[in-house]
């Protein structure tokens, strides 16, 4: 009777023969694969280094949620969240919350416009306490990016009174040259068209201290669509921060070690539901950024009341202190991939003069100051567009609304080329 060979050996003799099957294969594309450009060294590096970011960025979930858009939601211990890996805050909690700016008062009854809520909340399931809702980081979410480095960072140059470059356009209402602890607005929420991955459309707060060189701070937050960032085009809750002008420091959302999210039910980066429709119903979001005056850390609340979390204080430079300057407003990317201008739409894709119901608008603006109270803007609040045959605004103050703008456009047409 012949000897049966042992289990080690079997799988010692099919391991040598899998061995020698891809090392034949790779032979036979190797000078393939050198005409296409592909380095098999470089796409293991790469390889390792996305599924690196991927273990640092997903947490271990105490439960997930399947939102209807396809999105995963994970539930993660708040001390264990990504803020929580920065070397300053290792080890630390999250902290209680402070009180709300003098003068805070939650939707007002008589509001014409419905508020927005998140997609990933309609199954009514719901995070436990003592646990965040943090939108799952995919494989392909990190593919899409530029490069694997600069995943969950903006590009350069996102703020209008810094400059175009890049290809970034506003429509933007601001107030300037006094100190600001914070600001508050309510935006009207729209699922514009985006063109191409590559670019993004959005609608924001910016909190901005610094110059416009290399040390600008920024805390914002709103809502954008990014097919690139989030592989859809949907409307997206989202924040951002920055110390030095979006080069190195800061990144969307949870996708770095910062904010520190406090909130059970919200989650950053998920899509916003319903959106608003030409001639139909309306929905805006309102937002609230503000300096704790006691611990110097700045805090974002989302619609009725939801305390989202903050942006602790040590993570700036000058906004340890307060901002010298609060924008609202839109942006697009153009890339002219076409070598004409962009069809990618801002606000709702139509121009400010269309009015209620058909642009999109902010409305309610106030700015907190060194009182830690909400006022209104003062005189020298000023609306702007890089490109009104683009896209354009038009500003207003009334009983109801307070301060308040329309804006937006399509983007391409035969006054933008």
């Amino acid at each position: 009777m012949a000897a049966s060979a042992s289990p080690s050996r079997l799988a010692l003799l099919v391991a040598l023969l899998l061995l020698a099957g891809w090392a034949s294969a790779a032979n036979q594309n190797q000078n393939q694969n050198q005409t296409r450009g592909f380095r098999p060294g470089d796409e293991l590096r790469r390889y390792r280094r996305v599924q690196a970011l991927l273990r640092r960025l997903n947490k271990p979930a105490l439960r997930t949620i399947q939102s209807p858009d396809g999105d995963l939601i994970d539930c993660v211990a708040a001390h264990l969240q990504p803020a929580f890996d920065h070397p300053r805050l290792h080890g630390q909690r999250p902290l209680d919350p402070p009180a709300r700016p003098k003068g805070h008062h939650h939707r007002r009854p008589n509001d014409t416009a419905g508020a927005g809520t998140q997609l990933w909340a309609a199954s009514g399931e719901a995070c436990p306490e003592g646990s965040v809702p943090i939108r799952r980081t995919t494989e392909a979410d990190v593919l899409r990016a530029s490069s694997v480095r600069r995943f969950g960072r903006a590009p350069a140059a996102r703020v209008r009174r810094d400059s175009v470059a890049g290809g970034h356009e506003h429509a933007v209402g601001y107030v300037a040259g006094d100190e600001f602890y914070g600001a508050k607005a309510s935006i009207n929420v729209w699922a514009p068209k985006v063109s191409t991955a590559s670019e993004f459309s959005l609608s924001q707060i910016w909190v901005i201290a610094g110059s416009f060189g290399n040390d600008l701070n920024t805390i914002e937050a709103g809502w954008q669509v990014s097919p690139q960032l989030y592989g859809d085009n949907s409307p997206r809750f989202f924040t951002y921060w920055t110390t030095d002008a979006y080069q190195t420091t800061g990144c969307y959302n949870l996708l770095c070690s910062g904010f520190i999210q406090t909130n059970s039910r919200i989650a950053m980066g998920a899509a916003i539901s319903p959106t608003s429709a030409y001639n139909a119903g309306q929905f805006d979001i309102s937002l609230l950024v503000w300096k704790d005056p006691n611990h110097g850390n700045w805090w974002l609340e989302f619609g009725s009341g939801e305390l989202v979390g903050y942006w602790p204080s040590l993570l700036f430079t000058h906004l340890a202190s307060h901002a010298s300057m609060v924008q609202f407003g839109g942006e697009v990317v153009n890339t002219r991939a076409s070598g004409a201008h962009t069809a990618t739409q801002m606000g709702s894709g139509h121009f400010a003069g269309e009015g209620f119901g058909r642009a999109s608008y902010f409305r309610n603006l106030e700015v907190v100051d060194w009182d830690n109270s909400l006022v209104p803007l003062a005189a020298g609040f000023h609306v702007t567009a890089d490109h009104p045959s683009c896209y354009d605004i038009q500003g207003g103050v009334n009983a109801v609304w307070g301060n308040y703008f329309y804006y937006g456009g399509p983007g391409r047409n035969v006054r933008c080329t």
